[in-house]
């Protein structure tokens, strides 16, 4: 899939990570993670299941605590900041779950709207409308402004998951596996649409996901945890340009019978 090339800042750090450590009772995840993310990047972050990799981004948008590091998210350091500092930063953080975490009793449109005149008190129902039409069109659903959440598709949910996400105009996207129990061909069209978010609304984002042809598909520089550290990083050509067989057995399992 041909990917455009994005206008990356590279003297933009929007998070900073430094020598992260996390724990839970004897078994250590992260050991001392040093991560990147620049301004207009989509970095792609690879790991078998039970790696750190959920865990991570739990840590980045302060749902979990670090045992050890510092993680700087658009200049605020996250382990000093006040609940409400917190909630505040979390506002320029967009999530994009496995579930889609769509409410069953709303419509579409109320989905999008619930977390829109929750943070944004002073919109008219036109300012409503006019920017629910916006992100359904970003996600190619306007036609499904009036369905319920049963009614559409697993690609369809995860589609109005990213709107969701998108109507508070974050700043970086955080998506955990986003082609998860997709099909392929629903799967392609999920990886074009983080393309799309990326190029429309100028975002930067952080992919969770252990399949690699949405890693090749999105990432403009990917990185692998392996044993709780970073040790490979690159294109996708240069992660996988290696005789690590734990590498190797990675890139096996997703292309090889």
């Amino acid at each position: 899939m041909h990917k455009e090339t994005p206008k990356i800042n590279y003297t933009d750090k929007v998070i900073e990570i430094k020598g992260l450590t996390k724990s839970f009772d004897e078994n250590d995840i992260l050991r001392g993670v040093d991560l990147d993310l620049y301004r207009g990047e989509n970095l792609v972050v690879l790991g078998r299941s039970g790696t750190g990799k959920s865990v991570l981004i739990k840590i980045i948008s302060g749902l979990l605590r670090a045992d050890e590091g510092i993680v700087n998210v658009l200049g605020q350091n996250v382990s000093k900041l006040t609940p409400k500092e917190l909630q505040q930063l979390r506002l320029k953080l967009g999530f994009s779950f496995q579930n889609s975490a769509l409410y069953d009793s709303m419509t579409v449109a109320e989905n999008l709207e619930f977390p829109l005149v929750r943070h944004q008190t002073n919109l008219t129902r036109r300012d409503i409308n006019r920017i629910i039409d916006v992100v359904l069109d970003a996600v190619g659903l306007a036609q499904s402004r009036d369905q319920m959440p049963s009614e559409l598709s697993g690609g369809q949910r995860k589609r109005i998951g990213i709107a969701r996400t998108l109507i508070l105009k974050p700043e970086i996207m955080l998506y955990d596996e986003p082609t998860a129990g997709l099909d392929p061909i629903t799967s392609i069209e999920i990886n074009k649409l983080i393309n799309e978010v990326q190029r429309r609304f100028k975002t930067s984002s952080i992919i969770i996901t252990h399949d690699l042809t949405c890693a090749r598909s999105v990432g403009d520089r990917l990185v692998m945890l392996l044993d709780g550290q970073f040790q490979r990083q690159g294109t996708f050509e240069e992660v996988f340009d290696t005789d690590d067989e734990r590498v190797q057995s990675f890139y096996n399992y997703n292309f090889i019978d």
